[in-house]
């Protein structure tokens, strides 16, 4: 029997776990390719290359970001190959099953939940004498009406094996991202996610996480995420892992979602001490501020705490943080919401992720929409549009939000200037992505694509239209040009600006900048790049003070390497004026 296991990424780089996991509990028995596309794939390329494997059972992963693509590609399989078997399964068809049955005609059998054994089962099934009520976690179709199994017991996780050690994988691994667990289950009942429906935790041995982390490290993996929903809540199981990937990570990079509250303060104190610059991220799901907020979807969060974690994480300067954000949650209005932005951005994470609350099949928070007049897509991937105290308009302006701090803060291309304006030139971070936010919408650039340089000129039309009084453009146009050059690894050929060093004055400060740094004047020509900023660079540096009386010249050498550009900031030489031409 021909068995294709396929799914759709969201990205190319991305890989999928469960259907490794499928594979390796079923290998014994059967043969499993595996077929990975991404949603981005035309459906007819998917269907091309899925017939070609003349498969005669088909089962696909599904999540909120690809069932509908997925549905698109099993009609097509289902009109030109009508006697293949197909069968769904993942989060998205493991709720409100009946309802998928009732709707996706094309599909013969749903495996609702964990499902390794489940699918071992339904393929012996299948190949054997089709008798499917003894398949327990999975749903099938009857005299053409949905019969919904009883649920499997849950699985005794060091009975599976591993997942990682297929030879196809080998080379892939060292270019795409690889997931990993420790654990299965959460320990939180957030309403709003389905990780709150299973309850209780379970642990892989240590031992075989261990060996499988070697394997992969071995293997040349670059990047592995962790997808254990609360990486950290068995603290001496988390230490050990920690201090083995301290031990053997070989320059791979690690990804922990953690819950920030729990961390306890000698953990914190090891890893400020021990853990390698880069090698490890953590990922915060912070999601709301508001008491009120968290209460209703049963979040227990204390922020003071978590501030505290993300503090002296930051403070430690070896792992980078990404805090996430909801918007739409009950009882949090605009003005409400502008305030947990504030609070989480005031922690100054390496990224902030601003999400919109997902009415997720299956959890609380959906079950109880009618409570806070919920408003939300009937589609995947079941965006709320609306709610009690949020109208559709406070979302629309909050996803503008959204939009420029992707682009603005997220991709660090101007740190410099994100920093002065937000702390200097506007009432609040949220104050100042929303204004942006709004007039990047208003002039439609929303709708377009953009070069580095665009977004540097853009920004500083929006500046330029800005009359507020708090905002010194001299400052923010000299940290947007420092922060320009060093986002080029050579001398940039494209100036976004128009002003220039006079050419008697370039003359003058390239001699002059040569003598300082000891270097011959035609081979800082040649690496090296020259502005005049209007203020004291090295004031503002140390003090955060713009004092125009005693300008800069900068320099910026090139080398090319990974690490980037080096600026040098210099007085201005004595007794002359640098001028600036338009």
């Amino acid at each position: 029997m021909n068995v294709v296991v396929a799914t759709l990424n969201a990205k190319y780089i991305h890989t999928s776990l469960a259907l490794r996991y499928l594979k390796s509990f079923a290998q014994d028995e059967f043969e499993v390719d595996i077929a990975e596309y991404t949603i981005k794939d035309p459906s007819m390329g998917i269907a091309a290359d899925l017939f070609s494997k003349k498969p005669d059972v088909i089962g696909f992963s599904c999540y909120i970001w690809n069932i509908e693509e997925t549905i698109i590609v099993v009609d097509m399989l289902r009109k030109v190959m009508p006697d293949v078997k197909i069968m769904l399964g993942g989060p998205e068809v493991s709720y409100d099953t009946e309802y998928w049955m009732n709707r996706l005609s094309s599909v013969d059998f749903i495996v609702m939940g964990e499902g390794e054994e489940t699918f071992r089962d339904l393929l012996r099934q299948i190949a054997g004498e089709q008798k499917y009520h003894f398949v327990f976690g999975m749903a099938y179709r009857k005299d053409g009406k949905a019969v919904i199994n009883p649920p499997r017991p849950k699985l005794i996780l060091n009975d599976i094996p591993s997942p990682h050690r297929f030879a196809q994988d080998l080379v892939p691994m060292r270019n795409r991202v690889v997931y990993f667990e420790t654990s299965r289950g959460c320990p939180f009942s957030c309403q709003f996610c389905l990780s709150s429906i299973e309850v209780g935790v379970r642990y892989f041995d240590i031992e075989w996480v261990k060996a499988e982390l070697t394997y992969l490290i071995d293997n040349g993996a670059k990047l592995i995420k962790f997808v254990d929903r609360t990486f950290n809540i068995k603290r001496d199981y988390a230490m050990e892992v920690f201090r083995f990937l301290i031990d053997n990570h070989r320059g791979c990079v690690f990804q922990f979602e953690i819950t920030a509250d729990i961390m306890r303060p000698e953990v914190l104190d090891f890893l400020a001490v021990n853990a390698p610059p880069g090698v490890f991220r953590f990922e915060i799901g912070v999601q709301s501020t508001n008491d009120p907020t968290n209460i209703a979807v049963q979040r227990r969060q204390n922020f003071a705490k978590l501030t505290r974690t993300v503090v002296k994480v930051k403070e430690s300067g070896k792992i980078d943080q990404h805090l996430d954000l909801i918007a739409g949650l009950p009882h949090e209005d605009y003005d409400t919401f502008r305030k947990t932005f504030n609070d989480v951005f005031a922690l100054r994470p390496e990224e902030l992720q601003l999400g919109f609350l997902k009415m997720l099949r299956g959890t609380g928070l959906r079950i109880d929409a009618e409570k806070f007049g919920y408003v939300y897509s009937d589609r995947a991937p079941y965006e709320m549009l609306a709610n009690d105290l949020m109208p559709f308009s406070d979302i629309v302006r909050i996803k503008r939000v959204e939009d420029v701090l992707e682009k603005f803060w997220n991709a660090h291309r101007m740190d410099r200037t994100m920093e002065y304006l937000i702390e200097k030139a506007y009432p609040s971070p949220f104050d100042f992505f929303q204004a942006f936010g709004d007039f990047w919408e208003a002039k439609g650039w929303s709708r377009i694509g953009h070069q580095l340089e665009d977004l540097f000129s853009r920004l500083w039309d929006f500046l330029e239209a800005d009359a507020r009084p708090e905002l010194d453009r001299d400052a923010a146009f000299g940290l947007l040009k420092i922060d320009y050059y060093l986002q080029h690894k050579y001398k940039p050929r494209k100036l976004w600006w128009d002003d220039r060093l006079e050419k008697k004055d370039w003359t003058t400060v390239m001699k002059y900048a040569a003598e300082k740094l000891g270097m011959d004047e035609r081979e800082l020509q040649k690496k090296g790049t020259l502005d005049r900023l209007p203020f004291d660079y090295g004031a503002w540096v140390e003090e955060g003070r713009v004092d125009l009386s005693n300008p800069s010249v900068l320099v910026f050498l090139y080398s090319g390497e990974e690490a980037g550009p080096q600026l040098v900031a210099l007085p201005q030489p004595d007794g002359q004026e640098v001028a600036m031409k338009k």
